[in-house]
């Protein structure tokens, strides 16, 4: 082990991991795809399905999936949209019919929130793909087969957020399906859990591909109790599913490219957001200092505002990427600054007879105004909320190592539509000085978030080559292929090297 030489306030209960090969996981098992001949693309995916059994409440196969796949040999960058799109039948008139509008949408958990899981299909697609074929696609899931049928101690993360949405579902009057259950309760920490249903599924998917997902036994299941809860999803719109291959978007913040997938992934909405803060004075204004943060709050507000309003199924809609990544635009937004001014849980808990899993509500992200891009129409895929965290920041401007860069205090931005106002949430580690200052300045400010509650700050997990981060060593401009990594403490995981 050892720890970047780097200047930070913020003491790091992980230390950043160093090793010729790396992983990130919560089960040692994973580590066997690479040490069988497998990369990045197939222990990603073996990844996944692990967690779609340990932490069924933030993943799984009845969820959506995006794949940025950077190949080290060319160069290149390529993205796989993993989303799915709403039943064809569920046109604005026929929600209009159910009674619902833009001012009375349908409950977050509702059936007609569903749209088609697309994980499945970008699971395979991204080992075909990208993959070493080095392993087969029964290879890359059978650690997780295997967790499921075998079982495996609840960790203390995913308790607390299990027994969260069991009762957040039960509050709206819905109950989860039994399959992820124990004796009609969420299980506790440190209780062995087994999922043979969704051990079932996913040795279906590896042995027979996308095709036993969305025909046959499991597309049978989810439409069922899609239409048991008052949906509209058919055979057909399982069956047209597919992943579609597309050209990701990047932008440069100081000598970095970053990536992101297109909409309709909000991938657009970092890239804005980082386009207008290198405009800022952000490593003068200090970590965590109330004006730094005013002035993260602020120019979220601003490209959260063009995201929504441009993001979009581009099958439906033109959206004006150049003109929205010009850097004149993001010099023009940070101009507007001055200093004195989640998916949801187990989605719709919806869960397919004998399948193990439930079914997500990404339809919640769609609009019922009429001319708003994401209007909600038949066969279109609802604006996503699935990026990368922006960690990049804490390491660039601040010399932070992967670790350290994860452990500082987080802000969450909280963008209230309706009110047109943003809802700040400081993260334990900020001084209450930093919140009284910026209520000073107008903002709507939550302190301090702590406990299990921290879980709204997001999950990051990092993977760098070499420490570039280092300032003495940026320059350097060294190739010693050192992997580094680091792991979120709000999270249940951590890095793995051999």
């Amino acid at each position: 082990m050892a720890t970047a030489d780097t200047a930070t306030e913020y003491p790091a209960p992980k230390t950043p991991t160093p090793a010729n090969r790396m992983e990130l996981s919560i089960y040692i098992e994973d580590t066997d795809v690479l040490k069988r001949g497998g990369n990045a693309a197939d222990a990603a995916v073996a990844i996944a399905a692990a967690l779609s059994v340990t932490e069924p409440c933030s993943t799984g196969p009845g969820g959506d999936a995006f794949c940025l796949f950077y190949n080290g040999s060319t160069g290149d960058v390529s993205c796989i949209n993993g989303s799915g799109r709403s039943p064809k039948a569920q046109s604005l008139e026929f929600m209009e019919g159910r009674g619902y509008s833009a001012e009375a949408p349908p409950p977050a958990f509702d059936a007609t929130n569903v749209t088609v899981p697309g994980a499945p299909a970008c699971w395979c697609d991204t080992v075909q793909m990208f993959g070493s074929h080095k392993v087969s696609l029964r290879e890359v899931l059978g650690g997780a087969v295997a967790l499921a049928e075998e079982g495996f101690p609840v960790s203390k993360v995913a308790a607390y957020e299990w027994a969260h949405w069991v009762d957040a579902l039960r509050h709206a009057g819905k109950e989860l399906g039994s399959n992820l259950l124990v004796e009609g309760r969420a299980p506790n920490h440190g209780e062995i859990f087994r999922n043979p249903a969704l051990a079932r599924t996913l040795r279906e998917l590896g042995e027979g591909g996308k095709q036993s997902f969305y025909q046959g036994r499991v597309a049978q299941a989810i439409v069922d109790v899609i239409h048991q809860n008052g949906g509209v999803m058919t055979l057909d719109d399982l069956s047209s599913h597919d992943s579609e291959v597309v050209t990701p978007i990047s932008t440069d913040y100081k000598g970095v490219r970053v990536w992101e997938p297109p909409p309709n992934s909000q991938g657009l909405a970092a890239l804005l957001l980082l386009n207008i803060l290198e405009n800022l004075p952000l490593k003068e204004a200090g970590h965590n200092s109330p004006d730094y943060v005013h002035l993260l709050v602020e120019a979220v507000r601003l490209a959260l505002t063009d995201a929504l309003h441009n993001i979009s199924d581009p099958d439906h809609v033109t959206i004006p990427l150049e003109s929205l990544l010009d850097k004149g635009n993001g010099r023009q937004r940070a101009q507007q600054i001055s200093m004195d001014s989640n998916y949801m849980g187990f989605g719709t808990g919806l869960v397919p007879r004998d399948c193990g899993f439930s079914i997500q509500n990404r339809g919640a992200s769609f609009s019922l105004r009429r001319n708003h891009s994401n209007c909600v129409a038949g066969g279109k895929r609802p604006y996503h909320t699935i990026m990368a965290a922006l960690v990049l920041l804490n390491m660039l401007e601040f010399g932070m190592d992967p670790q350290q860069a994860l452990d500082a205090p987080r802000v969450y931005v909280e963008y209230d539509q309706k009110a047109d106002q943003c809802l700040v949430h400081l993260e334990e580690g900020f001084g209450q000085e930093v919140s009284d200052e910026l209520r000073r300045r107008g903002h709507q400010v939550l302190w301090p978030i702590t406990g299990f509650k921290r879980s709204r700050f997001g999950r990051g997990q990092i993977i760098t080559v070499d420490d570039w981060w280092n300032p003495s060593v940026r320059q350097a401009a060294h190739q010693t292929r050192v992997l580094w990594a680091g792991s979120d403490p709000r999270a249940d995981g951590c890095a793995q090297g051999y």
